[in-house]
């Protein structure tokens, strides 16, 4: 009985500890990295009527990660740790240099792939004008 009480504590410390008892508030938002020279200070170059083409690339491409209104809902990113990012929540925080430059390289410890070399330039400006549009 002495074992099984043992075992019971020892299995509920680790559930706890993997659950993510590492004392930082997810309600806290992280700090966003700078976006690298290489992409700093640009700016989409297509019109608002890219969003109608970007959306079909959201749709294919982002849609089972973030969401149909990229809130991180996504049934692929339920899985994920970390959830994918509310996308029109970060919209409103960073340029449009910063989500063409996420769009295309990813991020490094999280599950965004990099879609350079998947996407063209023009694509991913397409998604960044219908990430735009997302409420």
């Amino acid at each position: 009985m002495k074992k099984n009480l043992i075992l019971i504590l020892i299995l509920g410390v680790l559930v706890l500890a993997a659950c993510g008892g590492g004392g930082g508030s997810s309600n806290e938002p992280a700090a966003l990295e700078p976006v690298p020279a290489e992409y700093a200070g640009k700016t989409n170059p297509l019109g608002a009527d890219a969003a109608a083409e970007g959306a079909k690339v959201f749709k294919v491409n982002c849609e089972s990660c973030h969401g149909p209104q990229g809130h991180g809902d996504g049934p692929a990113g339920q899985a994920l740790d970390p959830k994918p990012k509310n996308l029109p929540e970060l919209a409103a925080q960073v340029g449009d240099d910063y989500l063409f430059w996420r769009v295309a390289e990813g991020k490094p410890g999280t599950s965004m792939v990099a879609w350079k070399g998947i996407l063209t330039d023009e694509q991913i400006w397409q998604a960044v004008a219908f990430i735009r549009t997302l409420k």
